[in-house]
């Protein structure tokens, strides 16, 4: 018993002191109101035969109200096929703890846009903004991130996360999977 007592206030002191310093890379306060936000972290990166993939979030707080900014990436020699983002989009993050955390696309549609670069590389971007429920971001504090699943408004895609990614965009190593463990807290920040 006095060893389970032990190992519950090691887990406990250990995944408080694992959070992340919140590192607000925008931060607006004027009379429209206020927009404070993350640095981008890199969840999910996929490279194969020519084609890559990539998905970024960052934590918003804009007016108070807490949002999961994503922002998706295909790079292509290929045409790259539009996704969109309308009021029924949803993102789900699937917890290692079973639960299932749903975020809900803001009431604006979205395809993003299609740029093509100087290799002649097709590059789609889709940017969307998903708000949390209240009180609902508690959970991603008690669990990593196993998956993460968005609806569009025609397709559903899933994007495995994994522990640790060294990323070949900027080799950098990322843990996606404890992303929300680490940085769920900045929604709270009050600074």
């Amino acid at each position: 018993m006095k060893y389970l007592i032990i190992s519950i206030i090691f887990l406990l002191t250990t995944s408080t002191f694992a959070q992340k310093p919140c590192d607000f890379t925008t931060n607006v306060v004027d009379s429209i109101g206020s927009y404070k936000a993350t640095k981008e972290y890199l969840m999910y990166e996929k490279n194969f035969a020519g084609n890559s993939s990539y998905v970024f979030t960052s934590i918003v707080i804009s007016d108070g109200t807490p949002i999961l900014n994503v922002q998706f990436l295909e790079k292509s020699n290929n045409f790259i096929k539009a996704k969109c983002f309308d009021k029924n989009s949803r993102l789900y993050i699937q917890l290692d703890n079973s639960k299932i955390v749903t975020l809900f696309h803001i009431d604006q549609e979205s395809c993003g846009s299609l740029v093509r670069d100087d290799k002649g590389m097709n590059n789609r971007v889709l940017t969307g903004y998903f708000m949390f429920r209240k009180g609902e971001y508690e959970e991603l504090k008690k669990s990593t991130a196993s998956l993460i699943r968005v609806k569009y408004a025609t397709d559903v895609a899933d994007f495995i996360i994994r522990k640790a990614i060294k990323s070949e965009l900027d080799g950098s190593l990322y843990e996606p999977d404890s992303y929300f463990m680490n940085y769920i807290h900045c929604l709270e920040d009050k600074n």
